[in-house]
């Protein structure tokens, strides 16, 4: 059994707990928050028997095996880096860090201290996304694909009001590529790689973060476009085209319904059973890599490469963040 903590007490986090739970592989054994009044609120639907208030202190705790981080996204890199120091597994939300840098330094940290590092992008653990792996030969020649995730923030009329959330502020490393626009990137990548060449535009709020934006990934013959918006809805699919068929992907993040569609014939529903919580096949992954004592595994690899998309569409866009010059000035 593995003693997990957490880091952050919200709603992605509870979902989480109940997701290691569920494995039979996890326990909740820590909570830490700023303050001992949201660990305890925290711990009345999720007990746990250790409660901090000092990340430290936690770190330095010999009854936890692992860590949950779910910080803002400026924190992940600082405080990932104290837990696996002290020997302490690692699974922290994406993105798993705010430049491509703070990604290296994580995993060569996890690799020195033979501990798991994990970024938590749930999607490429999902049965649906692995029909979609296998169905791609039907498709024929790819040619083209759009994946799309555009939803309208429940923080932004906050931001309208002049209020400063962390979903549109710099400071946290923040904006739609590094949050749903990340399900997107990472997806692409997951399934073909690194492209040969990235364009990308996006529109800036006065905070500095993009509100929305484009991307398109070459691949020689074959494009990838990638459309994500913190600040309007969209109620289109994601579609993988090629010259034989089709695959239609609802909800990309969770893989909610497959459609192939095959040129000229009858669409057929490939979608498969899938838990009701989708972060149990993240949680059962990463207890099989902690089992295993895997610490080179490929998720790595696909975290390594979001990264440096990721800082690449940020440069191309004009999105800076107090982690970029902290590497300008070294």
């Amino acid at each position: 059994m593995i003693r997990f903590a957490i880091v952050g007490t919200n709603w992605i986090t509870r979902q989480f707990v109940e997701a290691a739970h569920e494995t039979g592989k996890m326990k909740l054994t820590a909570i830490y928050s700023r303050t001992l009044e949201q660990a305890l609120a925290f711990a009345k639907d999720c007990p746990a028997d250790h409660l901090f208030i000092s990340l430290e202190q936690m770190a330095a705790c010999a009854e936890i095996d692992a860590v949950y981080i779910a910080s803002p996204n400026a924190l992940h890199c600082e405080q990932a880096l104290l837990f696996m120091r002290h020997n302490k597994h690692v699974i922290c939300e994406k993105p798993l860090a705010s430049t491509l840098q703070e990604a290296e330094q994580m995993i060569a940290c996890a690799a020195e201290n033979q501990v798991v590092l994990f970024e938590a992008f749930k999607t490429a653990c999902l049965p649906g996304f692995q029909v979609i792996q296998q169905a791609l030969p039907q498709l024929g020649r790819l040619r083209k694909a759009l994946f799309n995730y555009c939803q309208y923030s429940s923080r932004y009329p906050r931001y309208l009001n002049g209020e400063h959330p962390n979903t549109f502020d710099p400071r946290w490393s923040n904006g739609s590529i590094m949050d749903i626009g990340y399900y997107c990137l990472a997806s692409a990548l997951a399934l073909w790689g690194e492209p040969q060449r990235v364009q990308a535009q996006a529109a800036l709020l006065a905070s500095g973060v993009d509100a929305h934006g484009a991307v398109l990934m070459h691949y020689g013959d074959f494009d990838v476009t990638l459309l994500h918006s913190k600040v309007s809805d969209s109620h289109i699919p994601s579609e993988i085209q090629g010259e034989a068929g089709s695959l239609v992907i609802e909800k990309l993040s969770e893989v909610q319904r497959i459609t192939f569609i095959p040129r000229g014939g009858a669409a057929q529903d490939l979608t498969p059973a899938q838990h009701s919580n989708t972060m149990r096949y993240e949680a059962e992954h990463f207890a099989e890599l902690v089992a295993k004592r895997h610490v080179e595994h490929a998720g790595l690899s696909l975290a390594c490469s979001t990264a440096r998309l990721l800082s690449e569409i940020r440069r191309q866009t004009g999105v800076v963040f107090p982690a970029d010059k902290a590497i300008r000035s070294t």
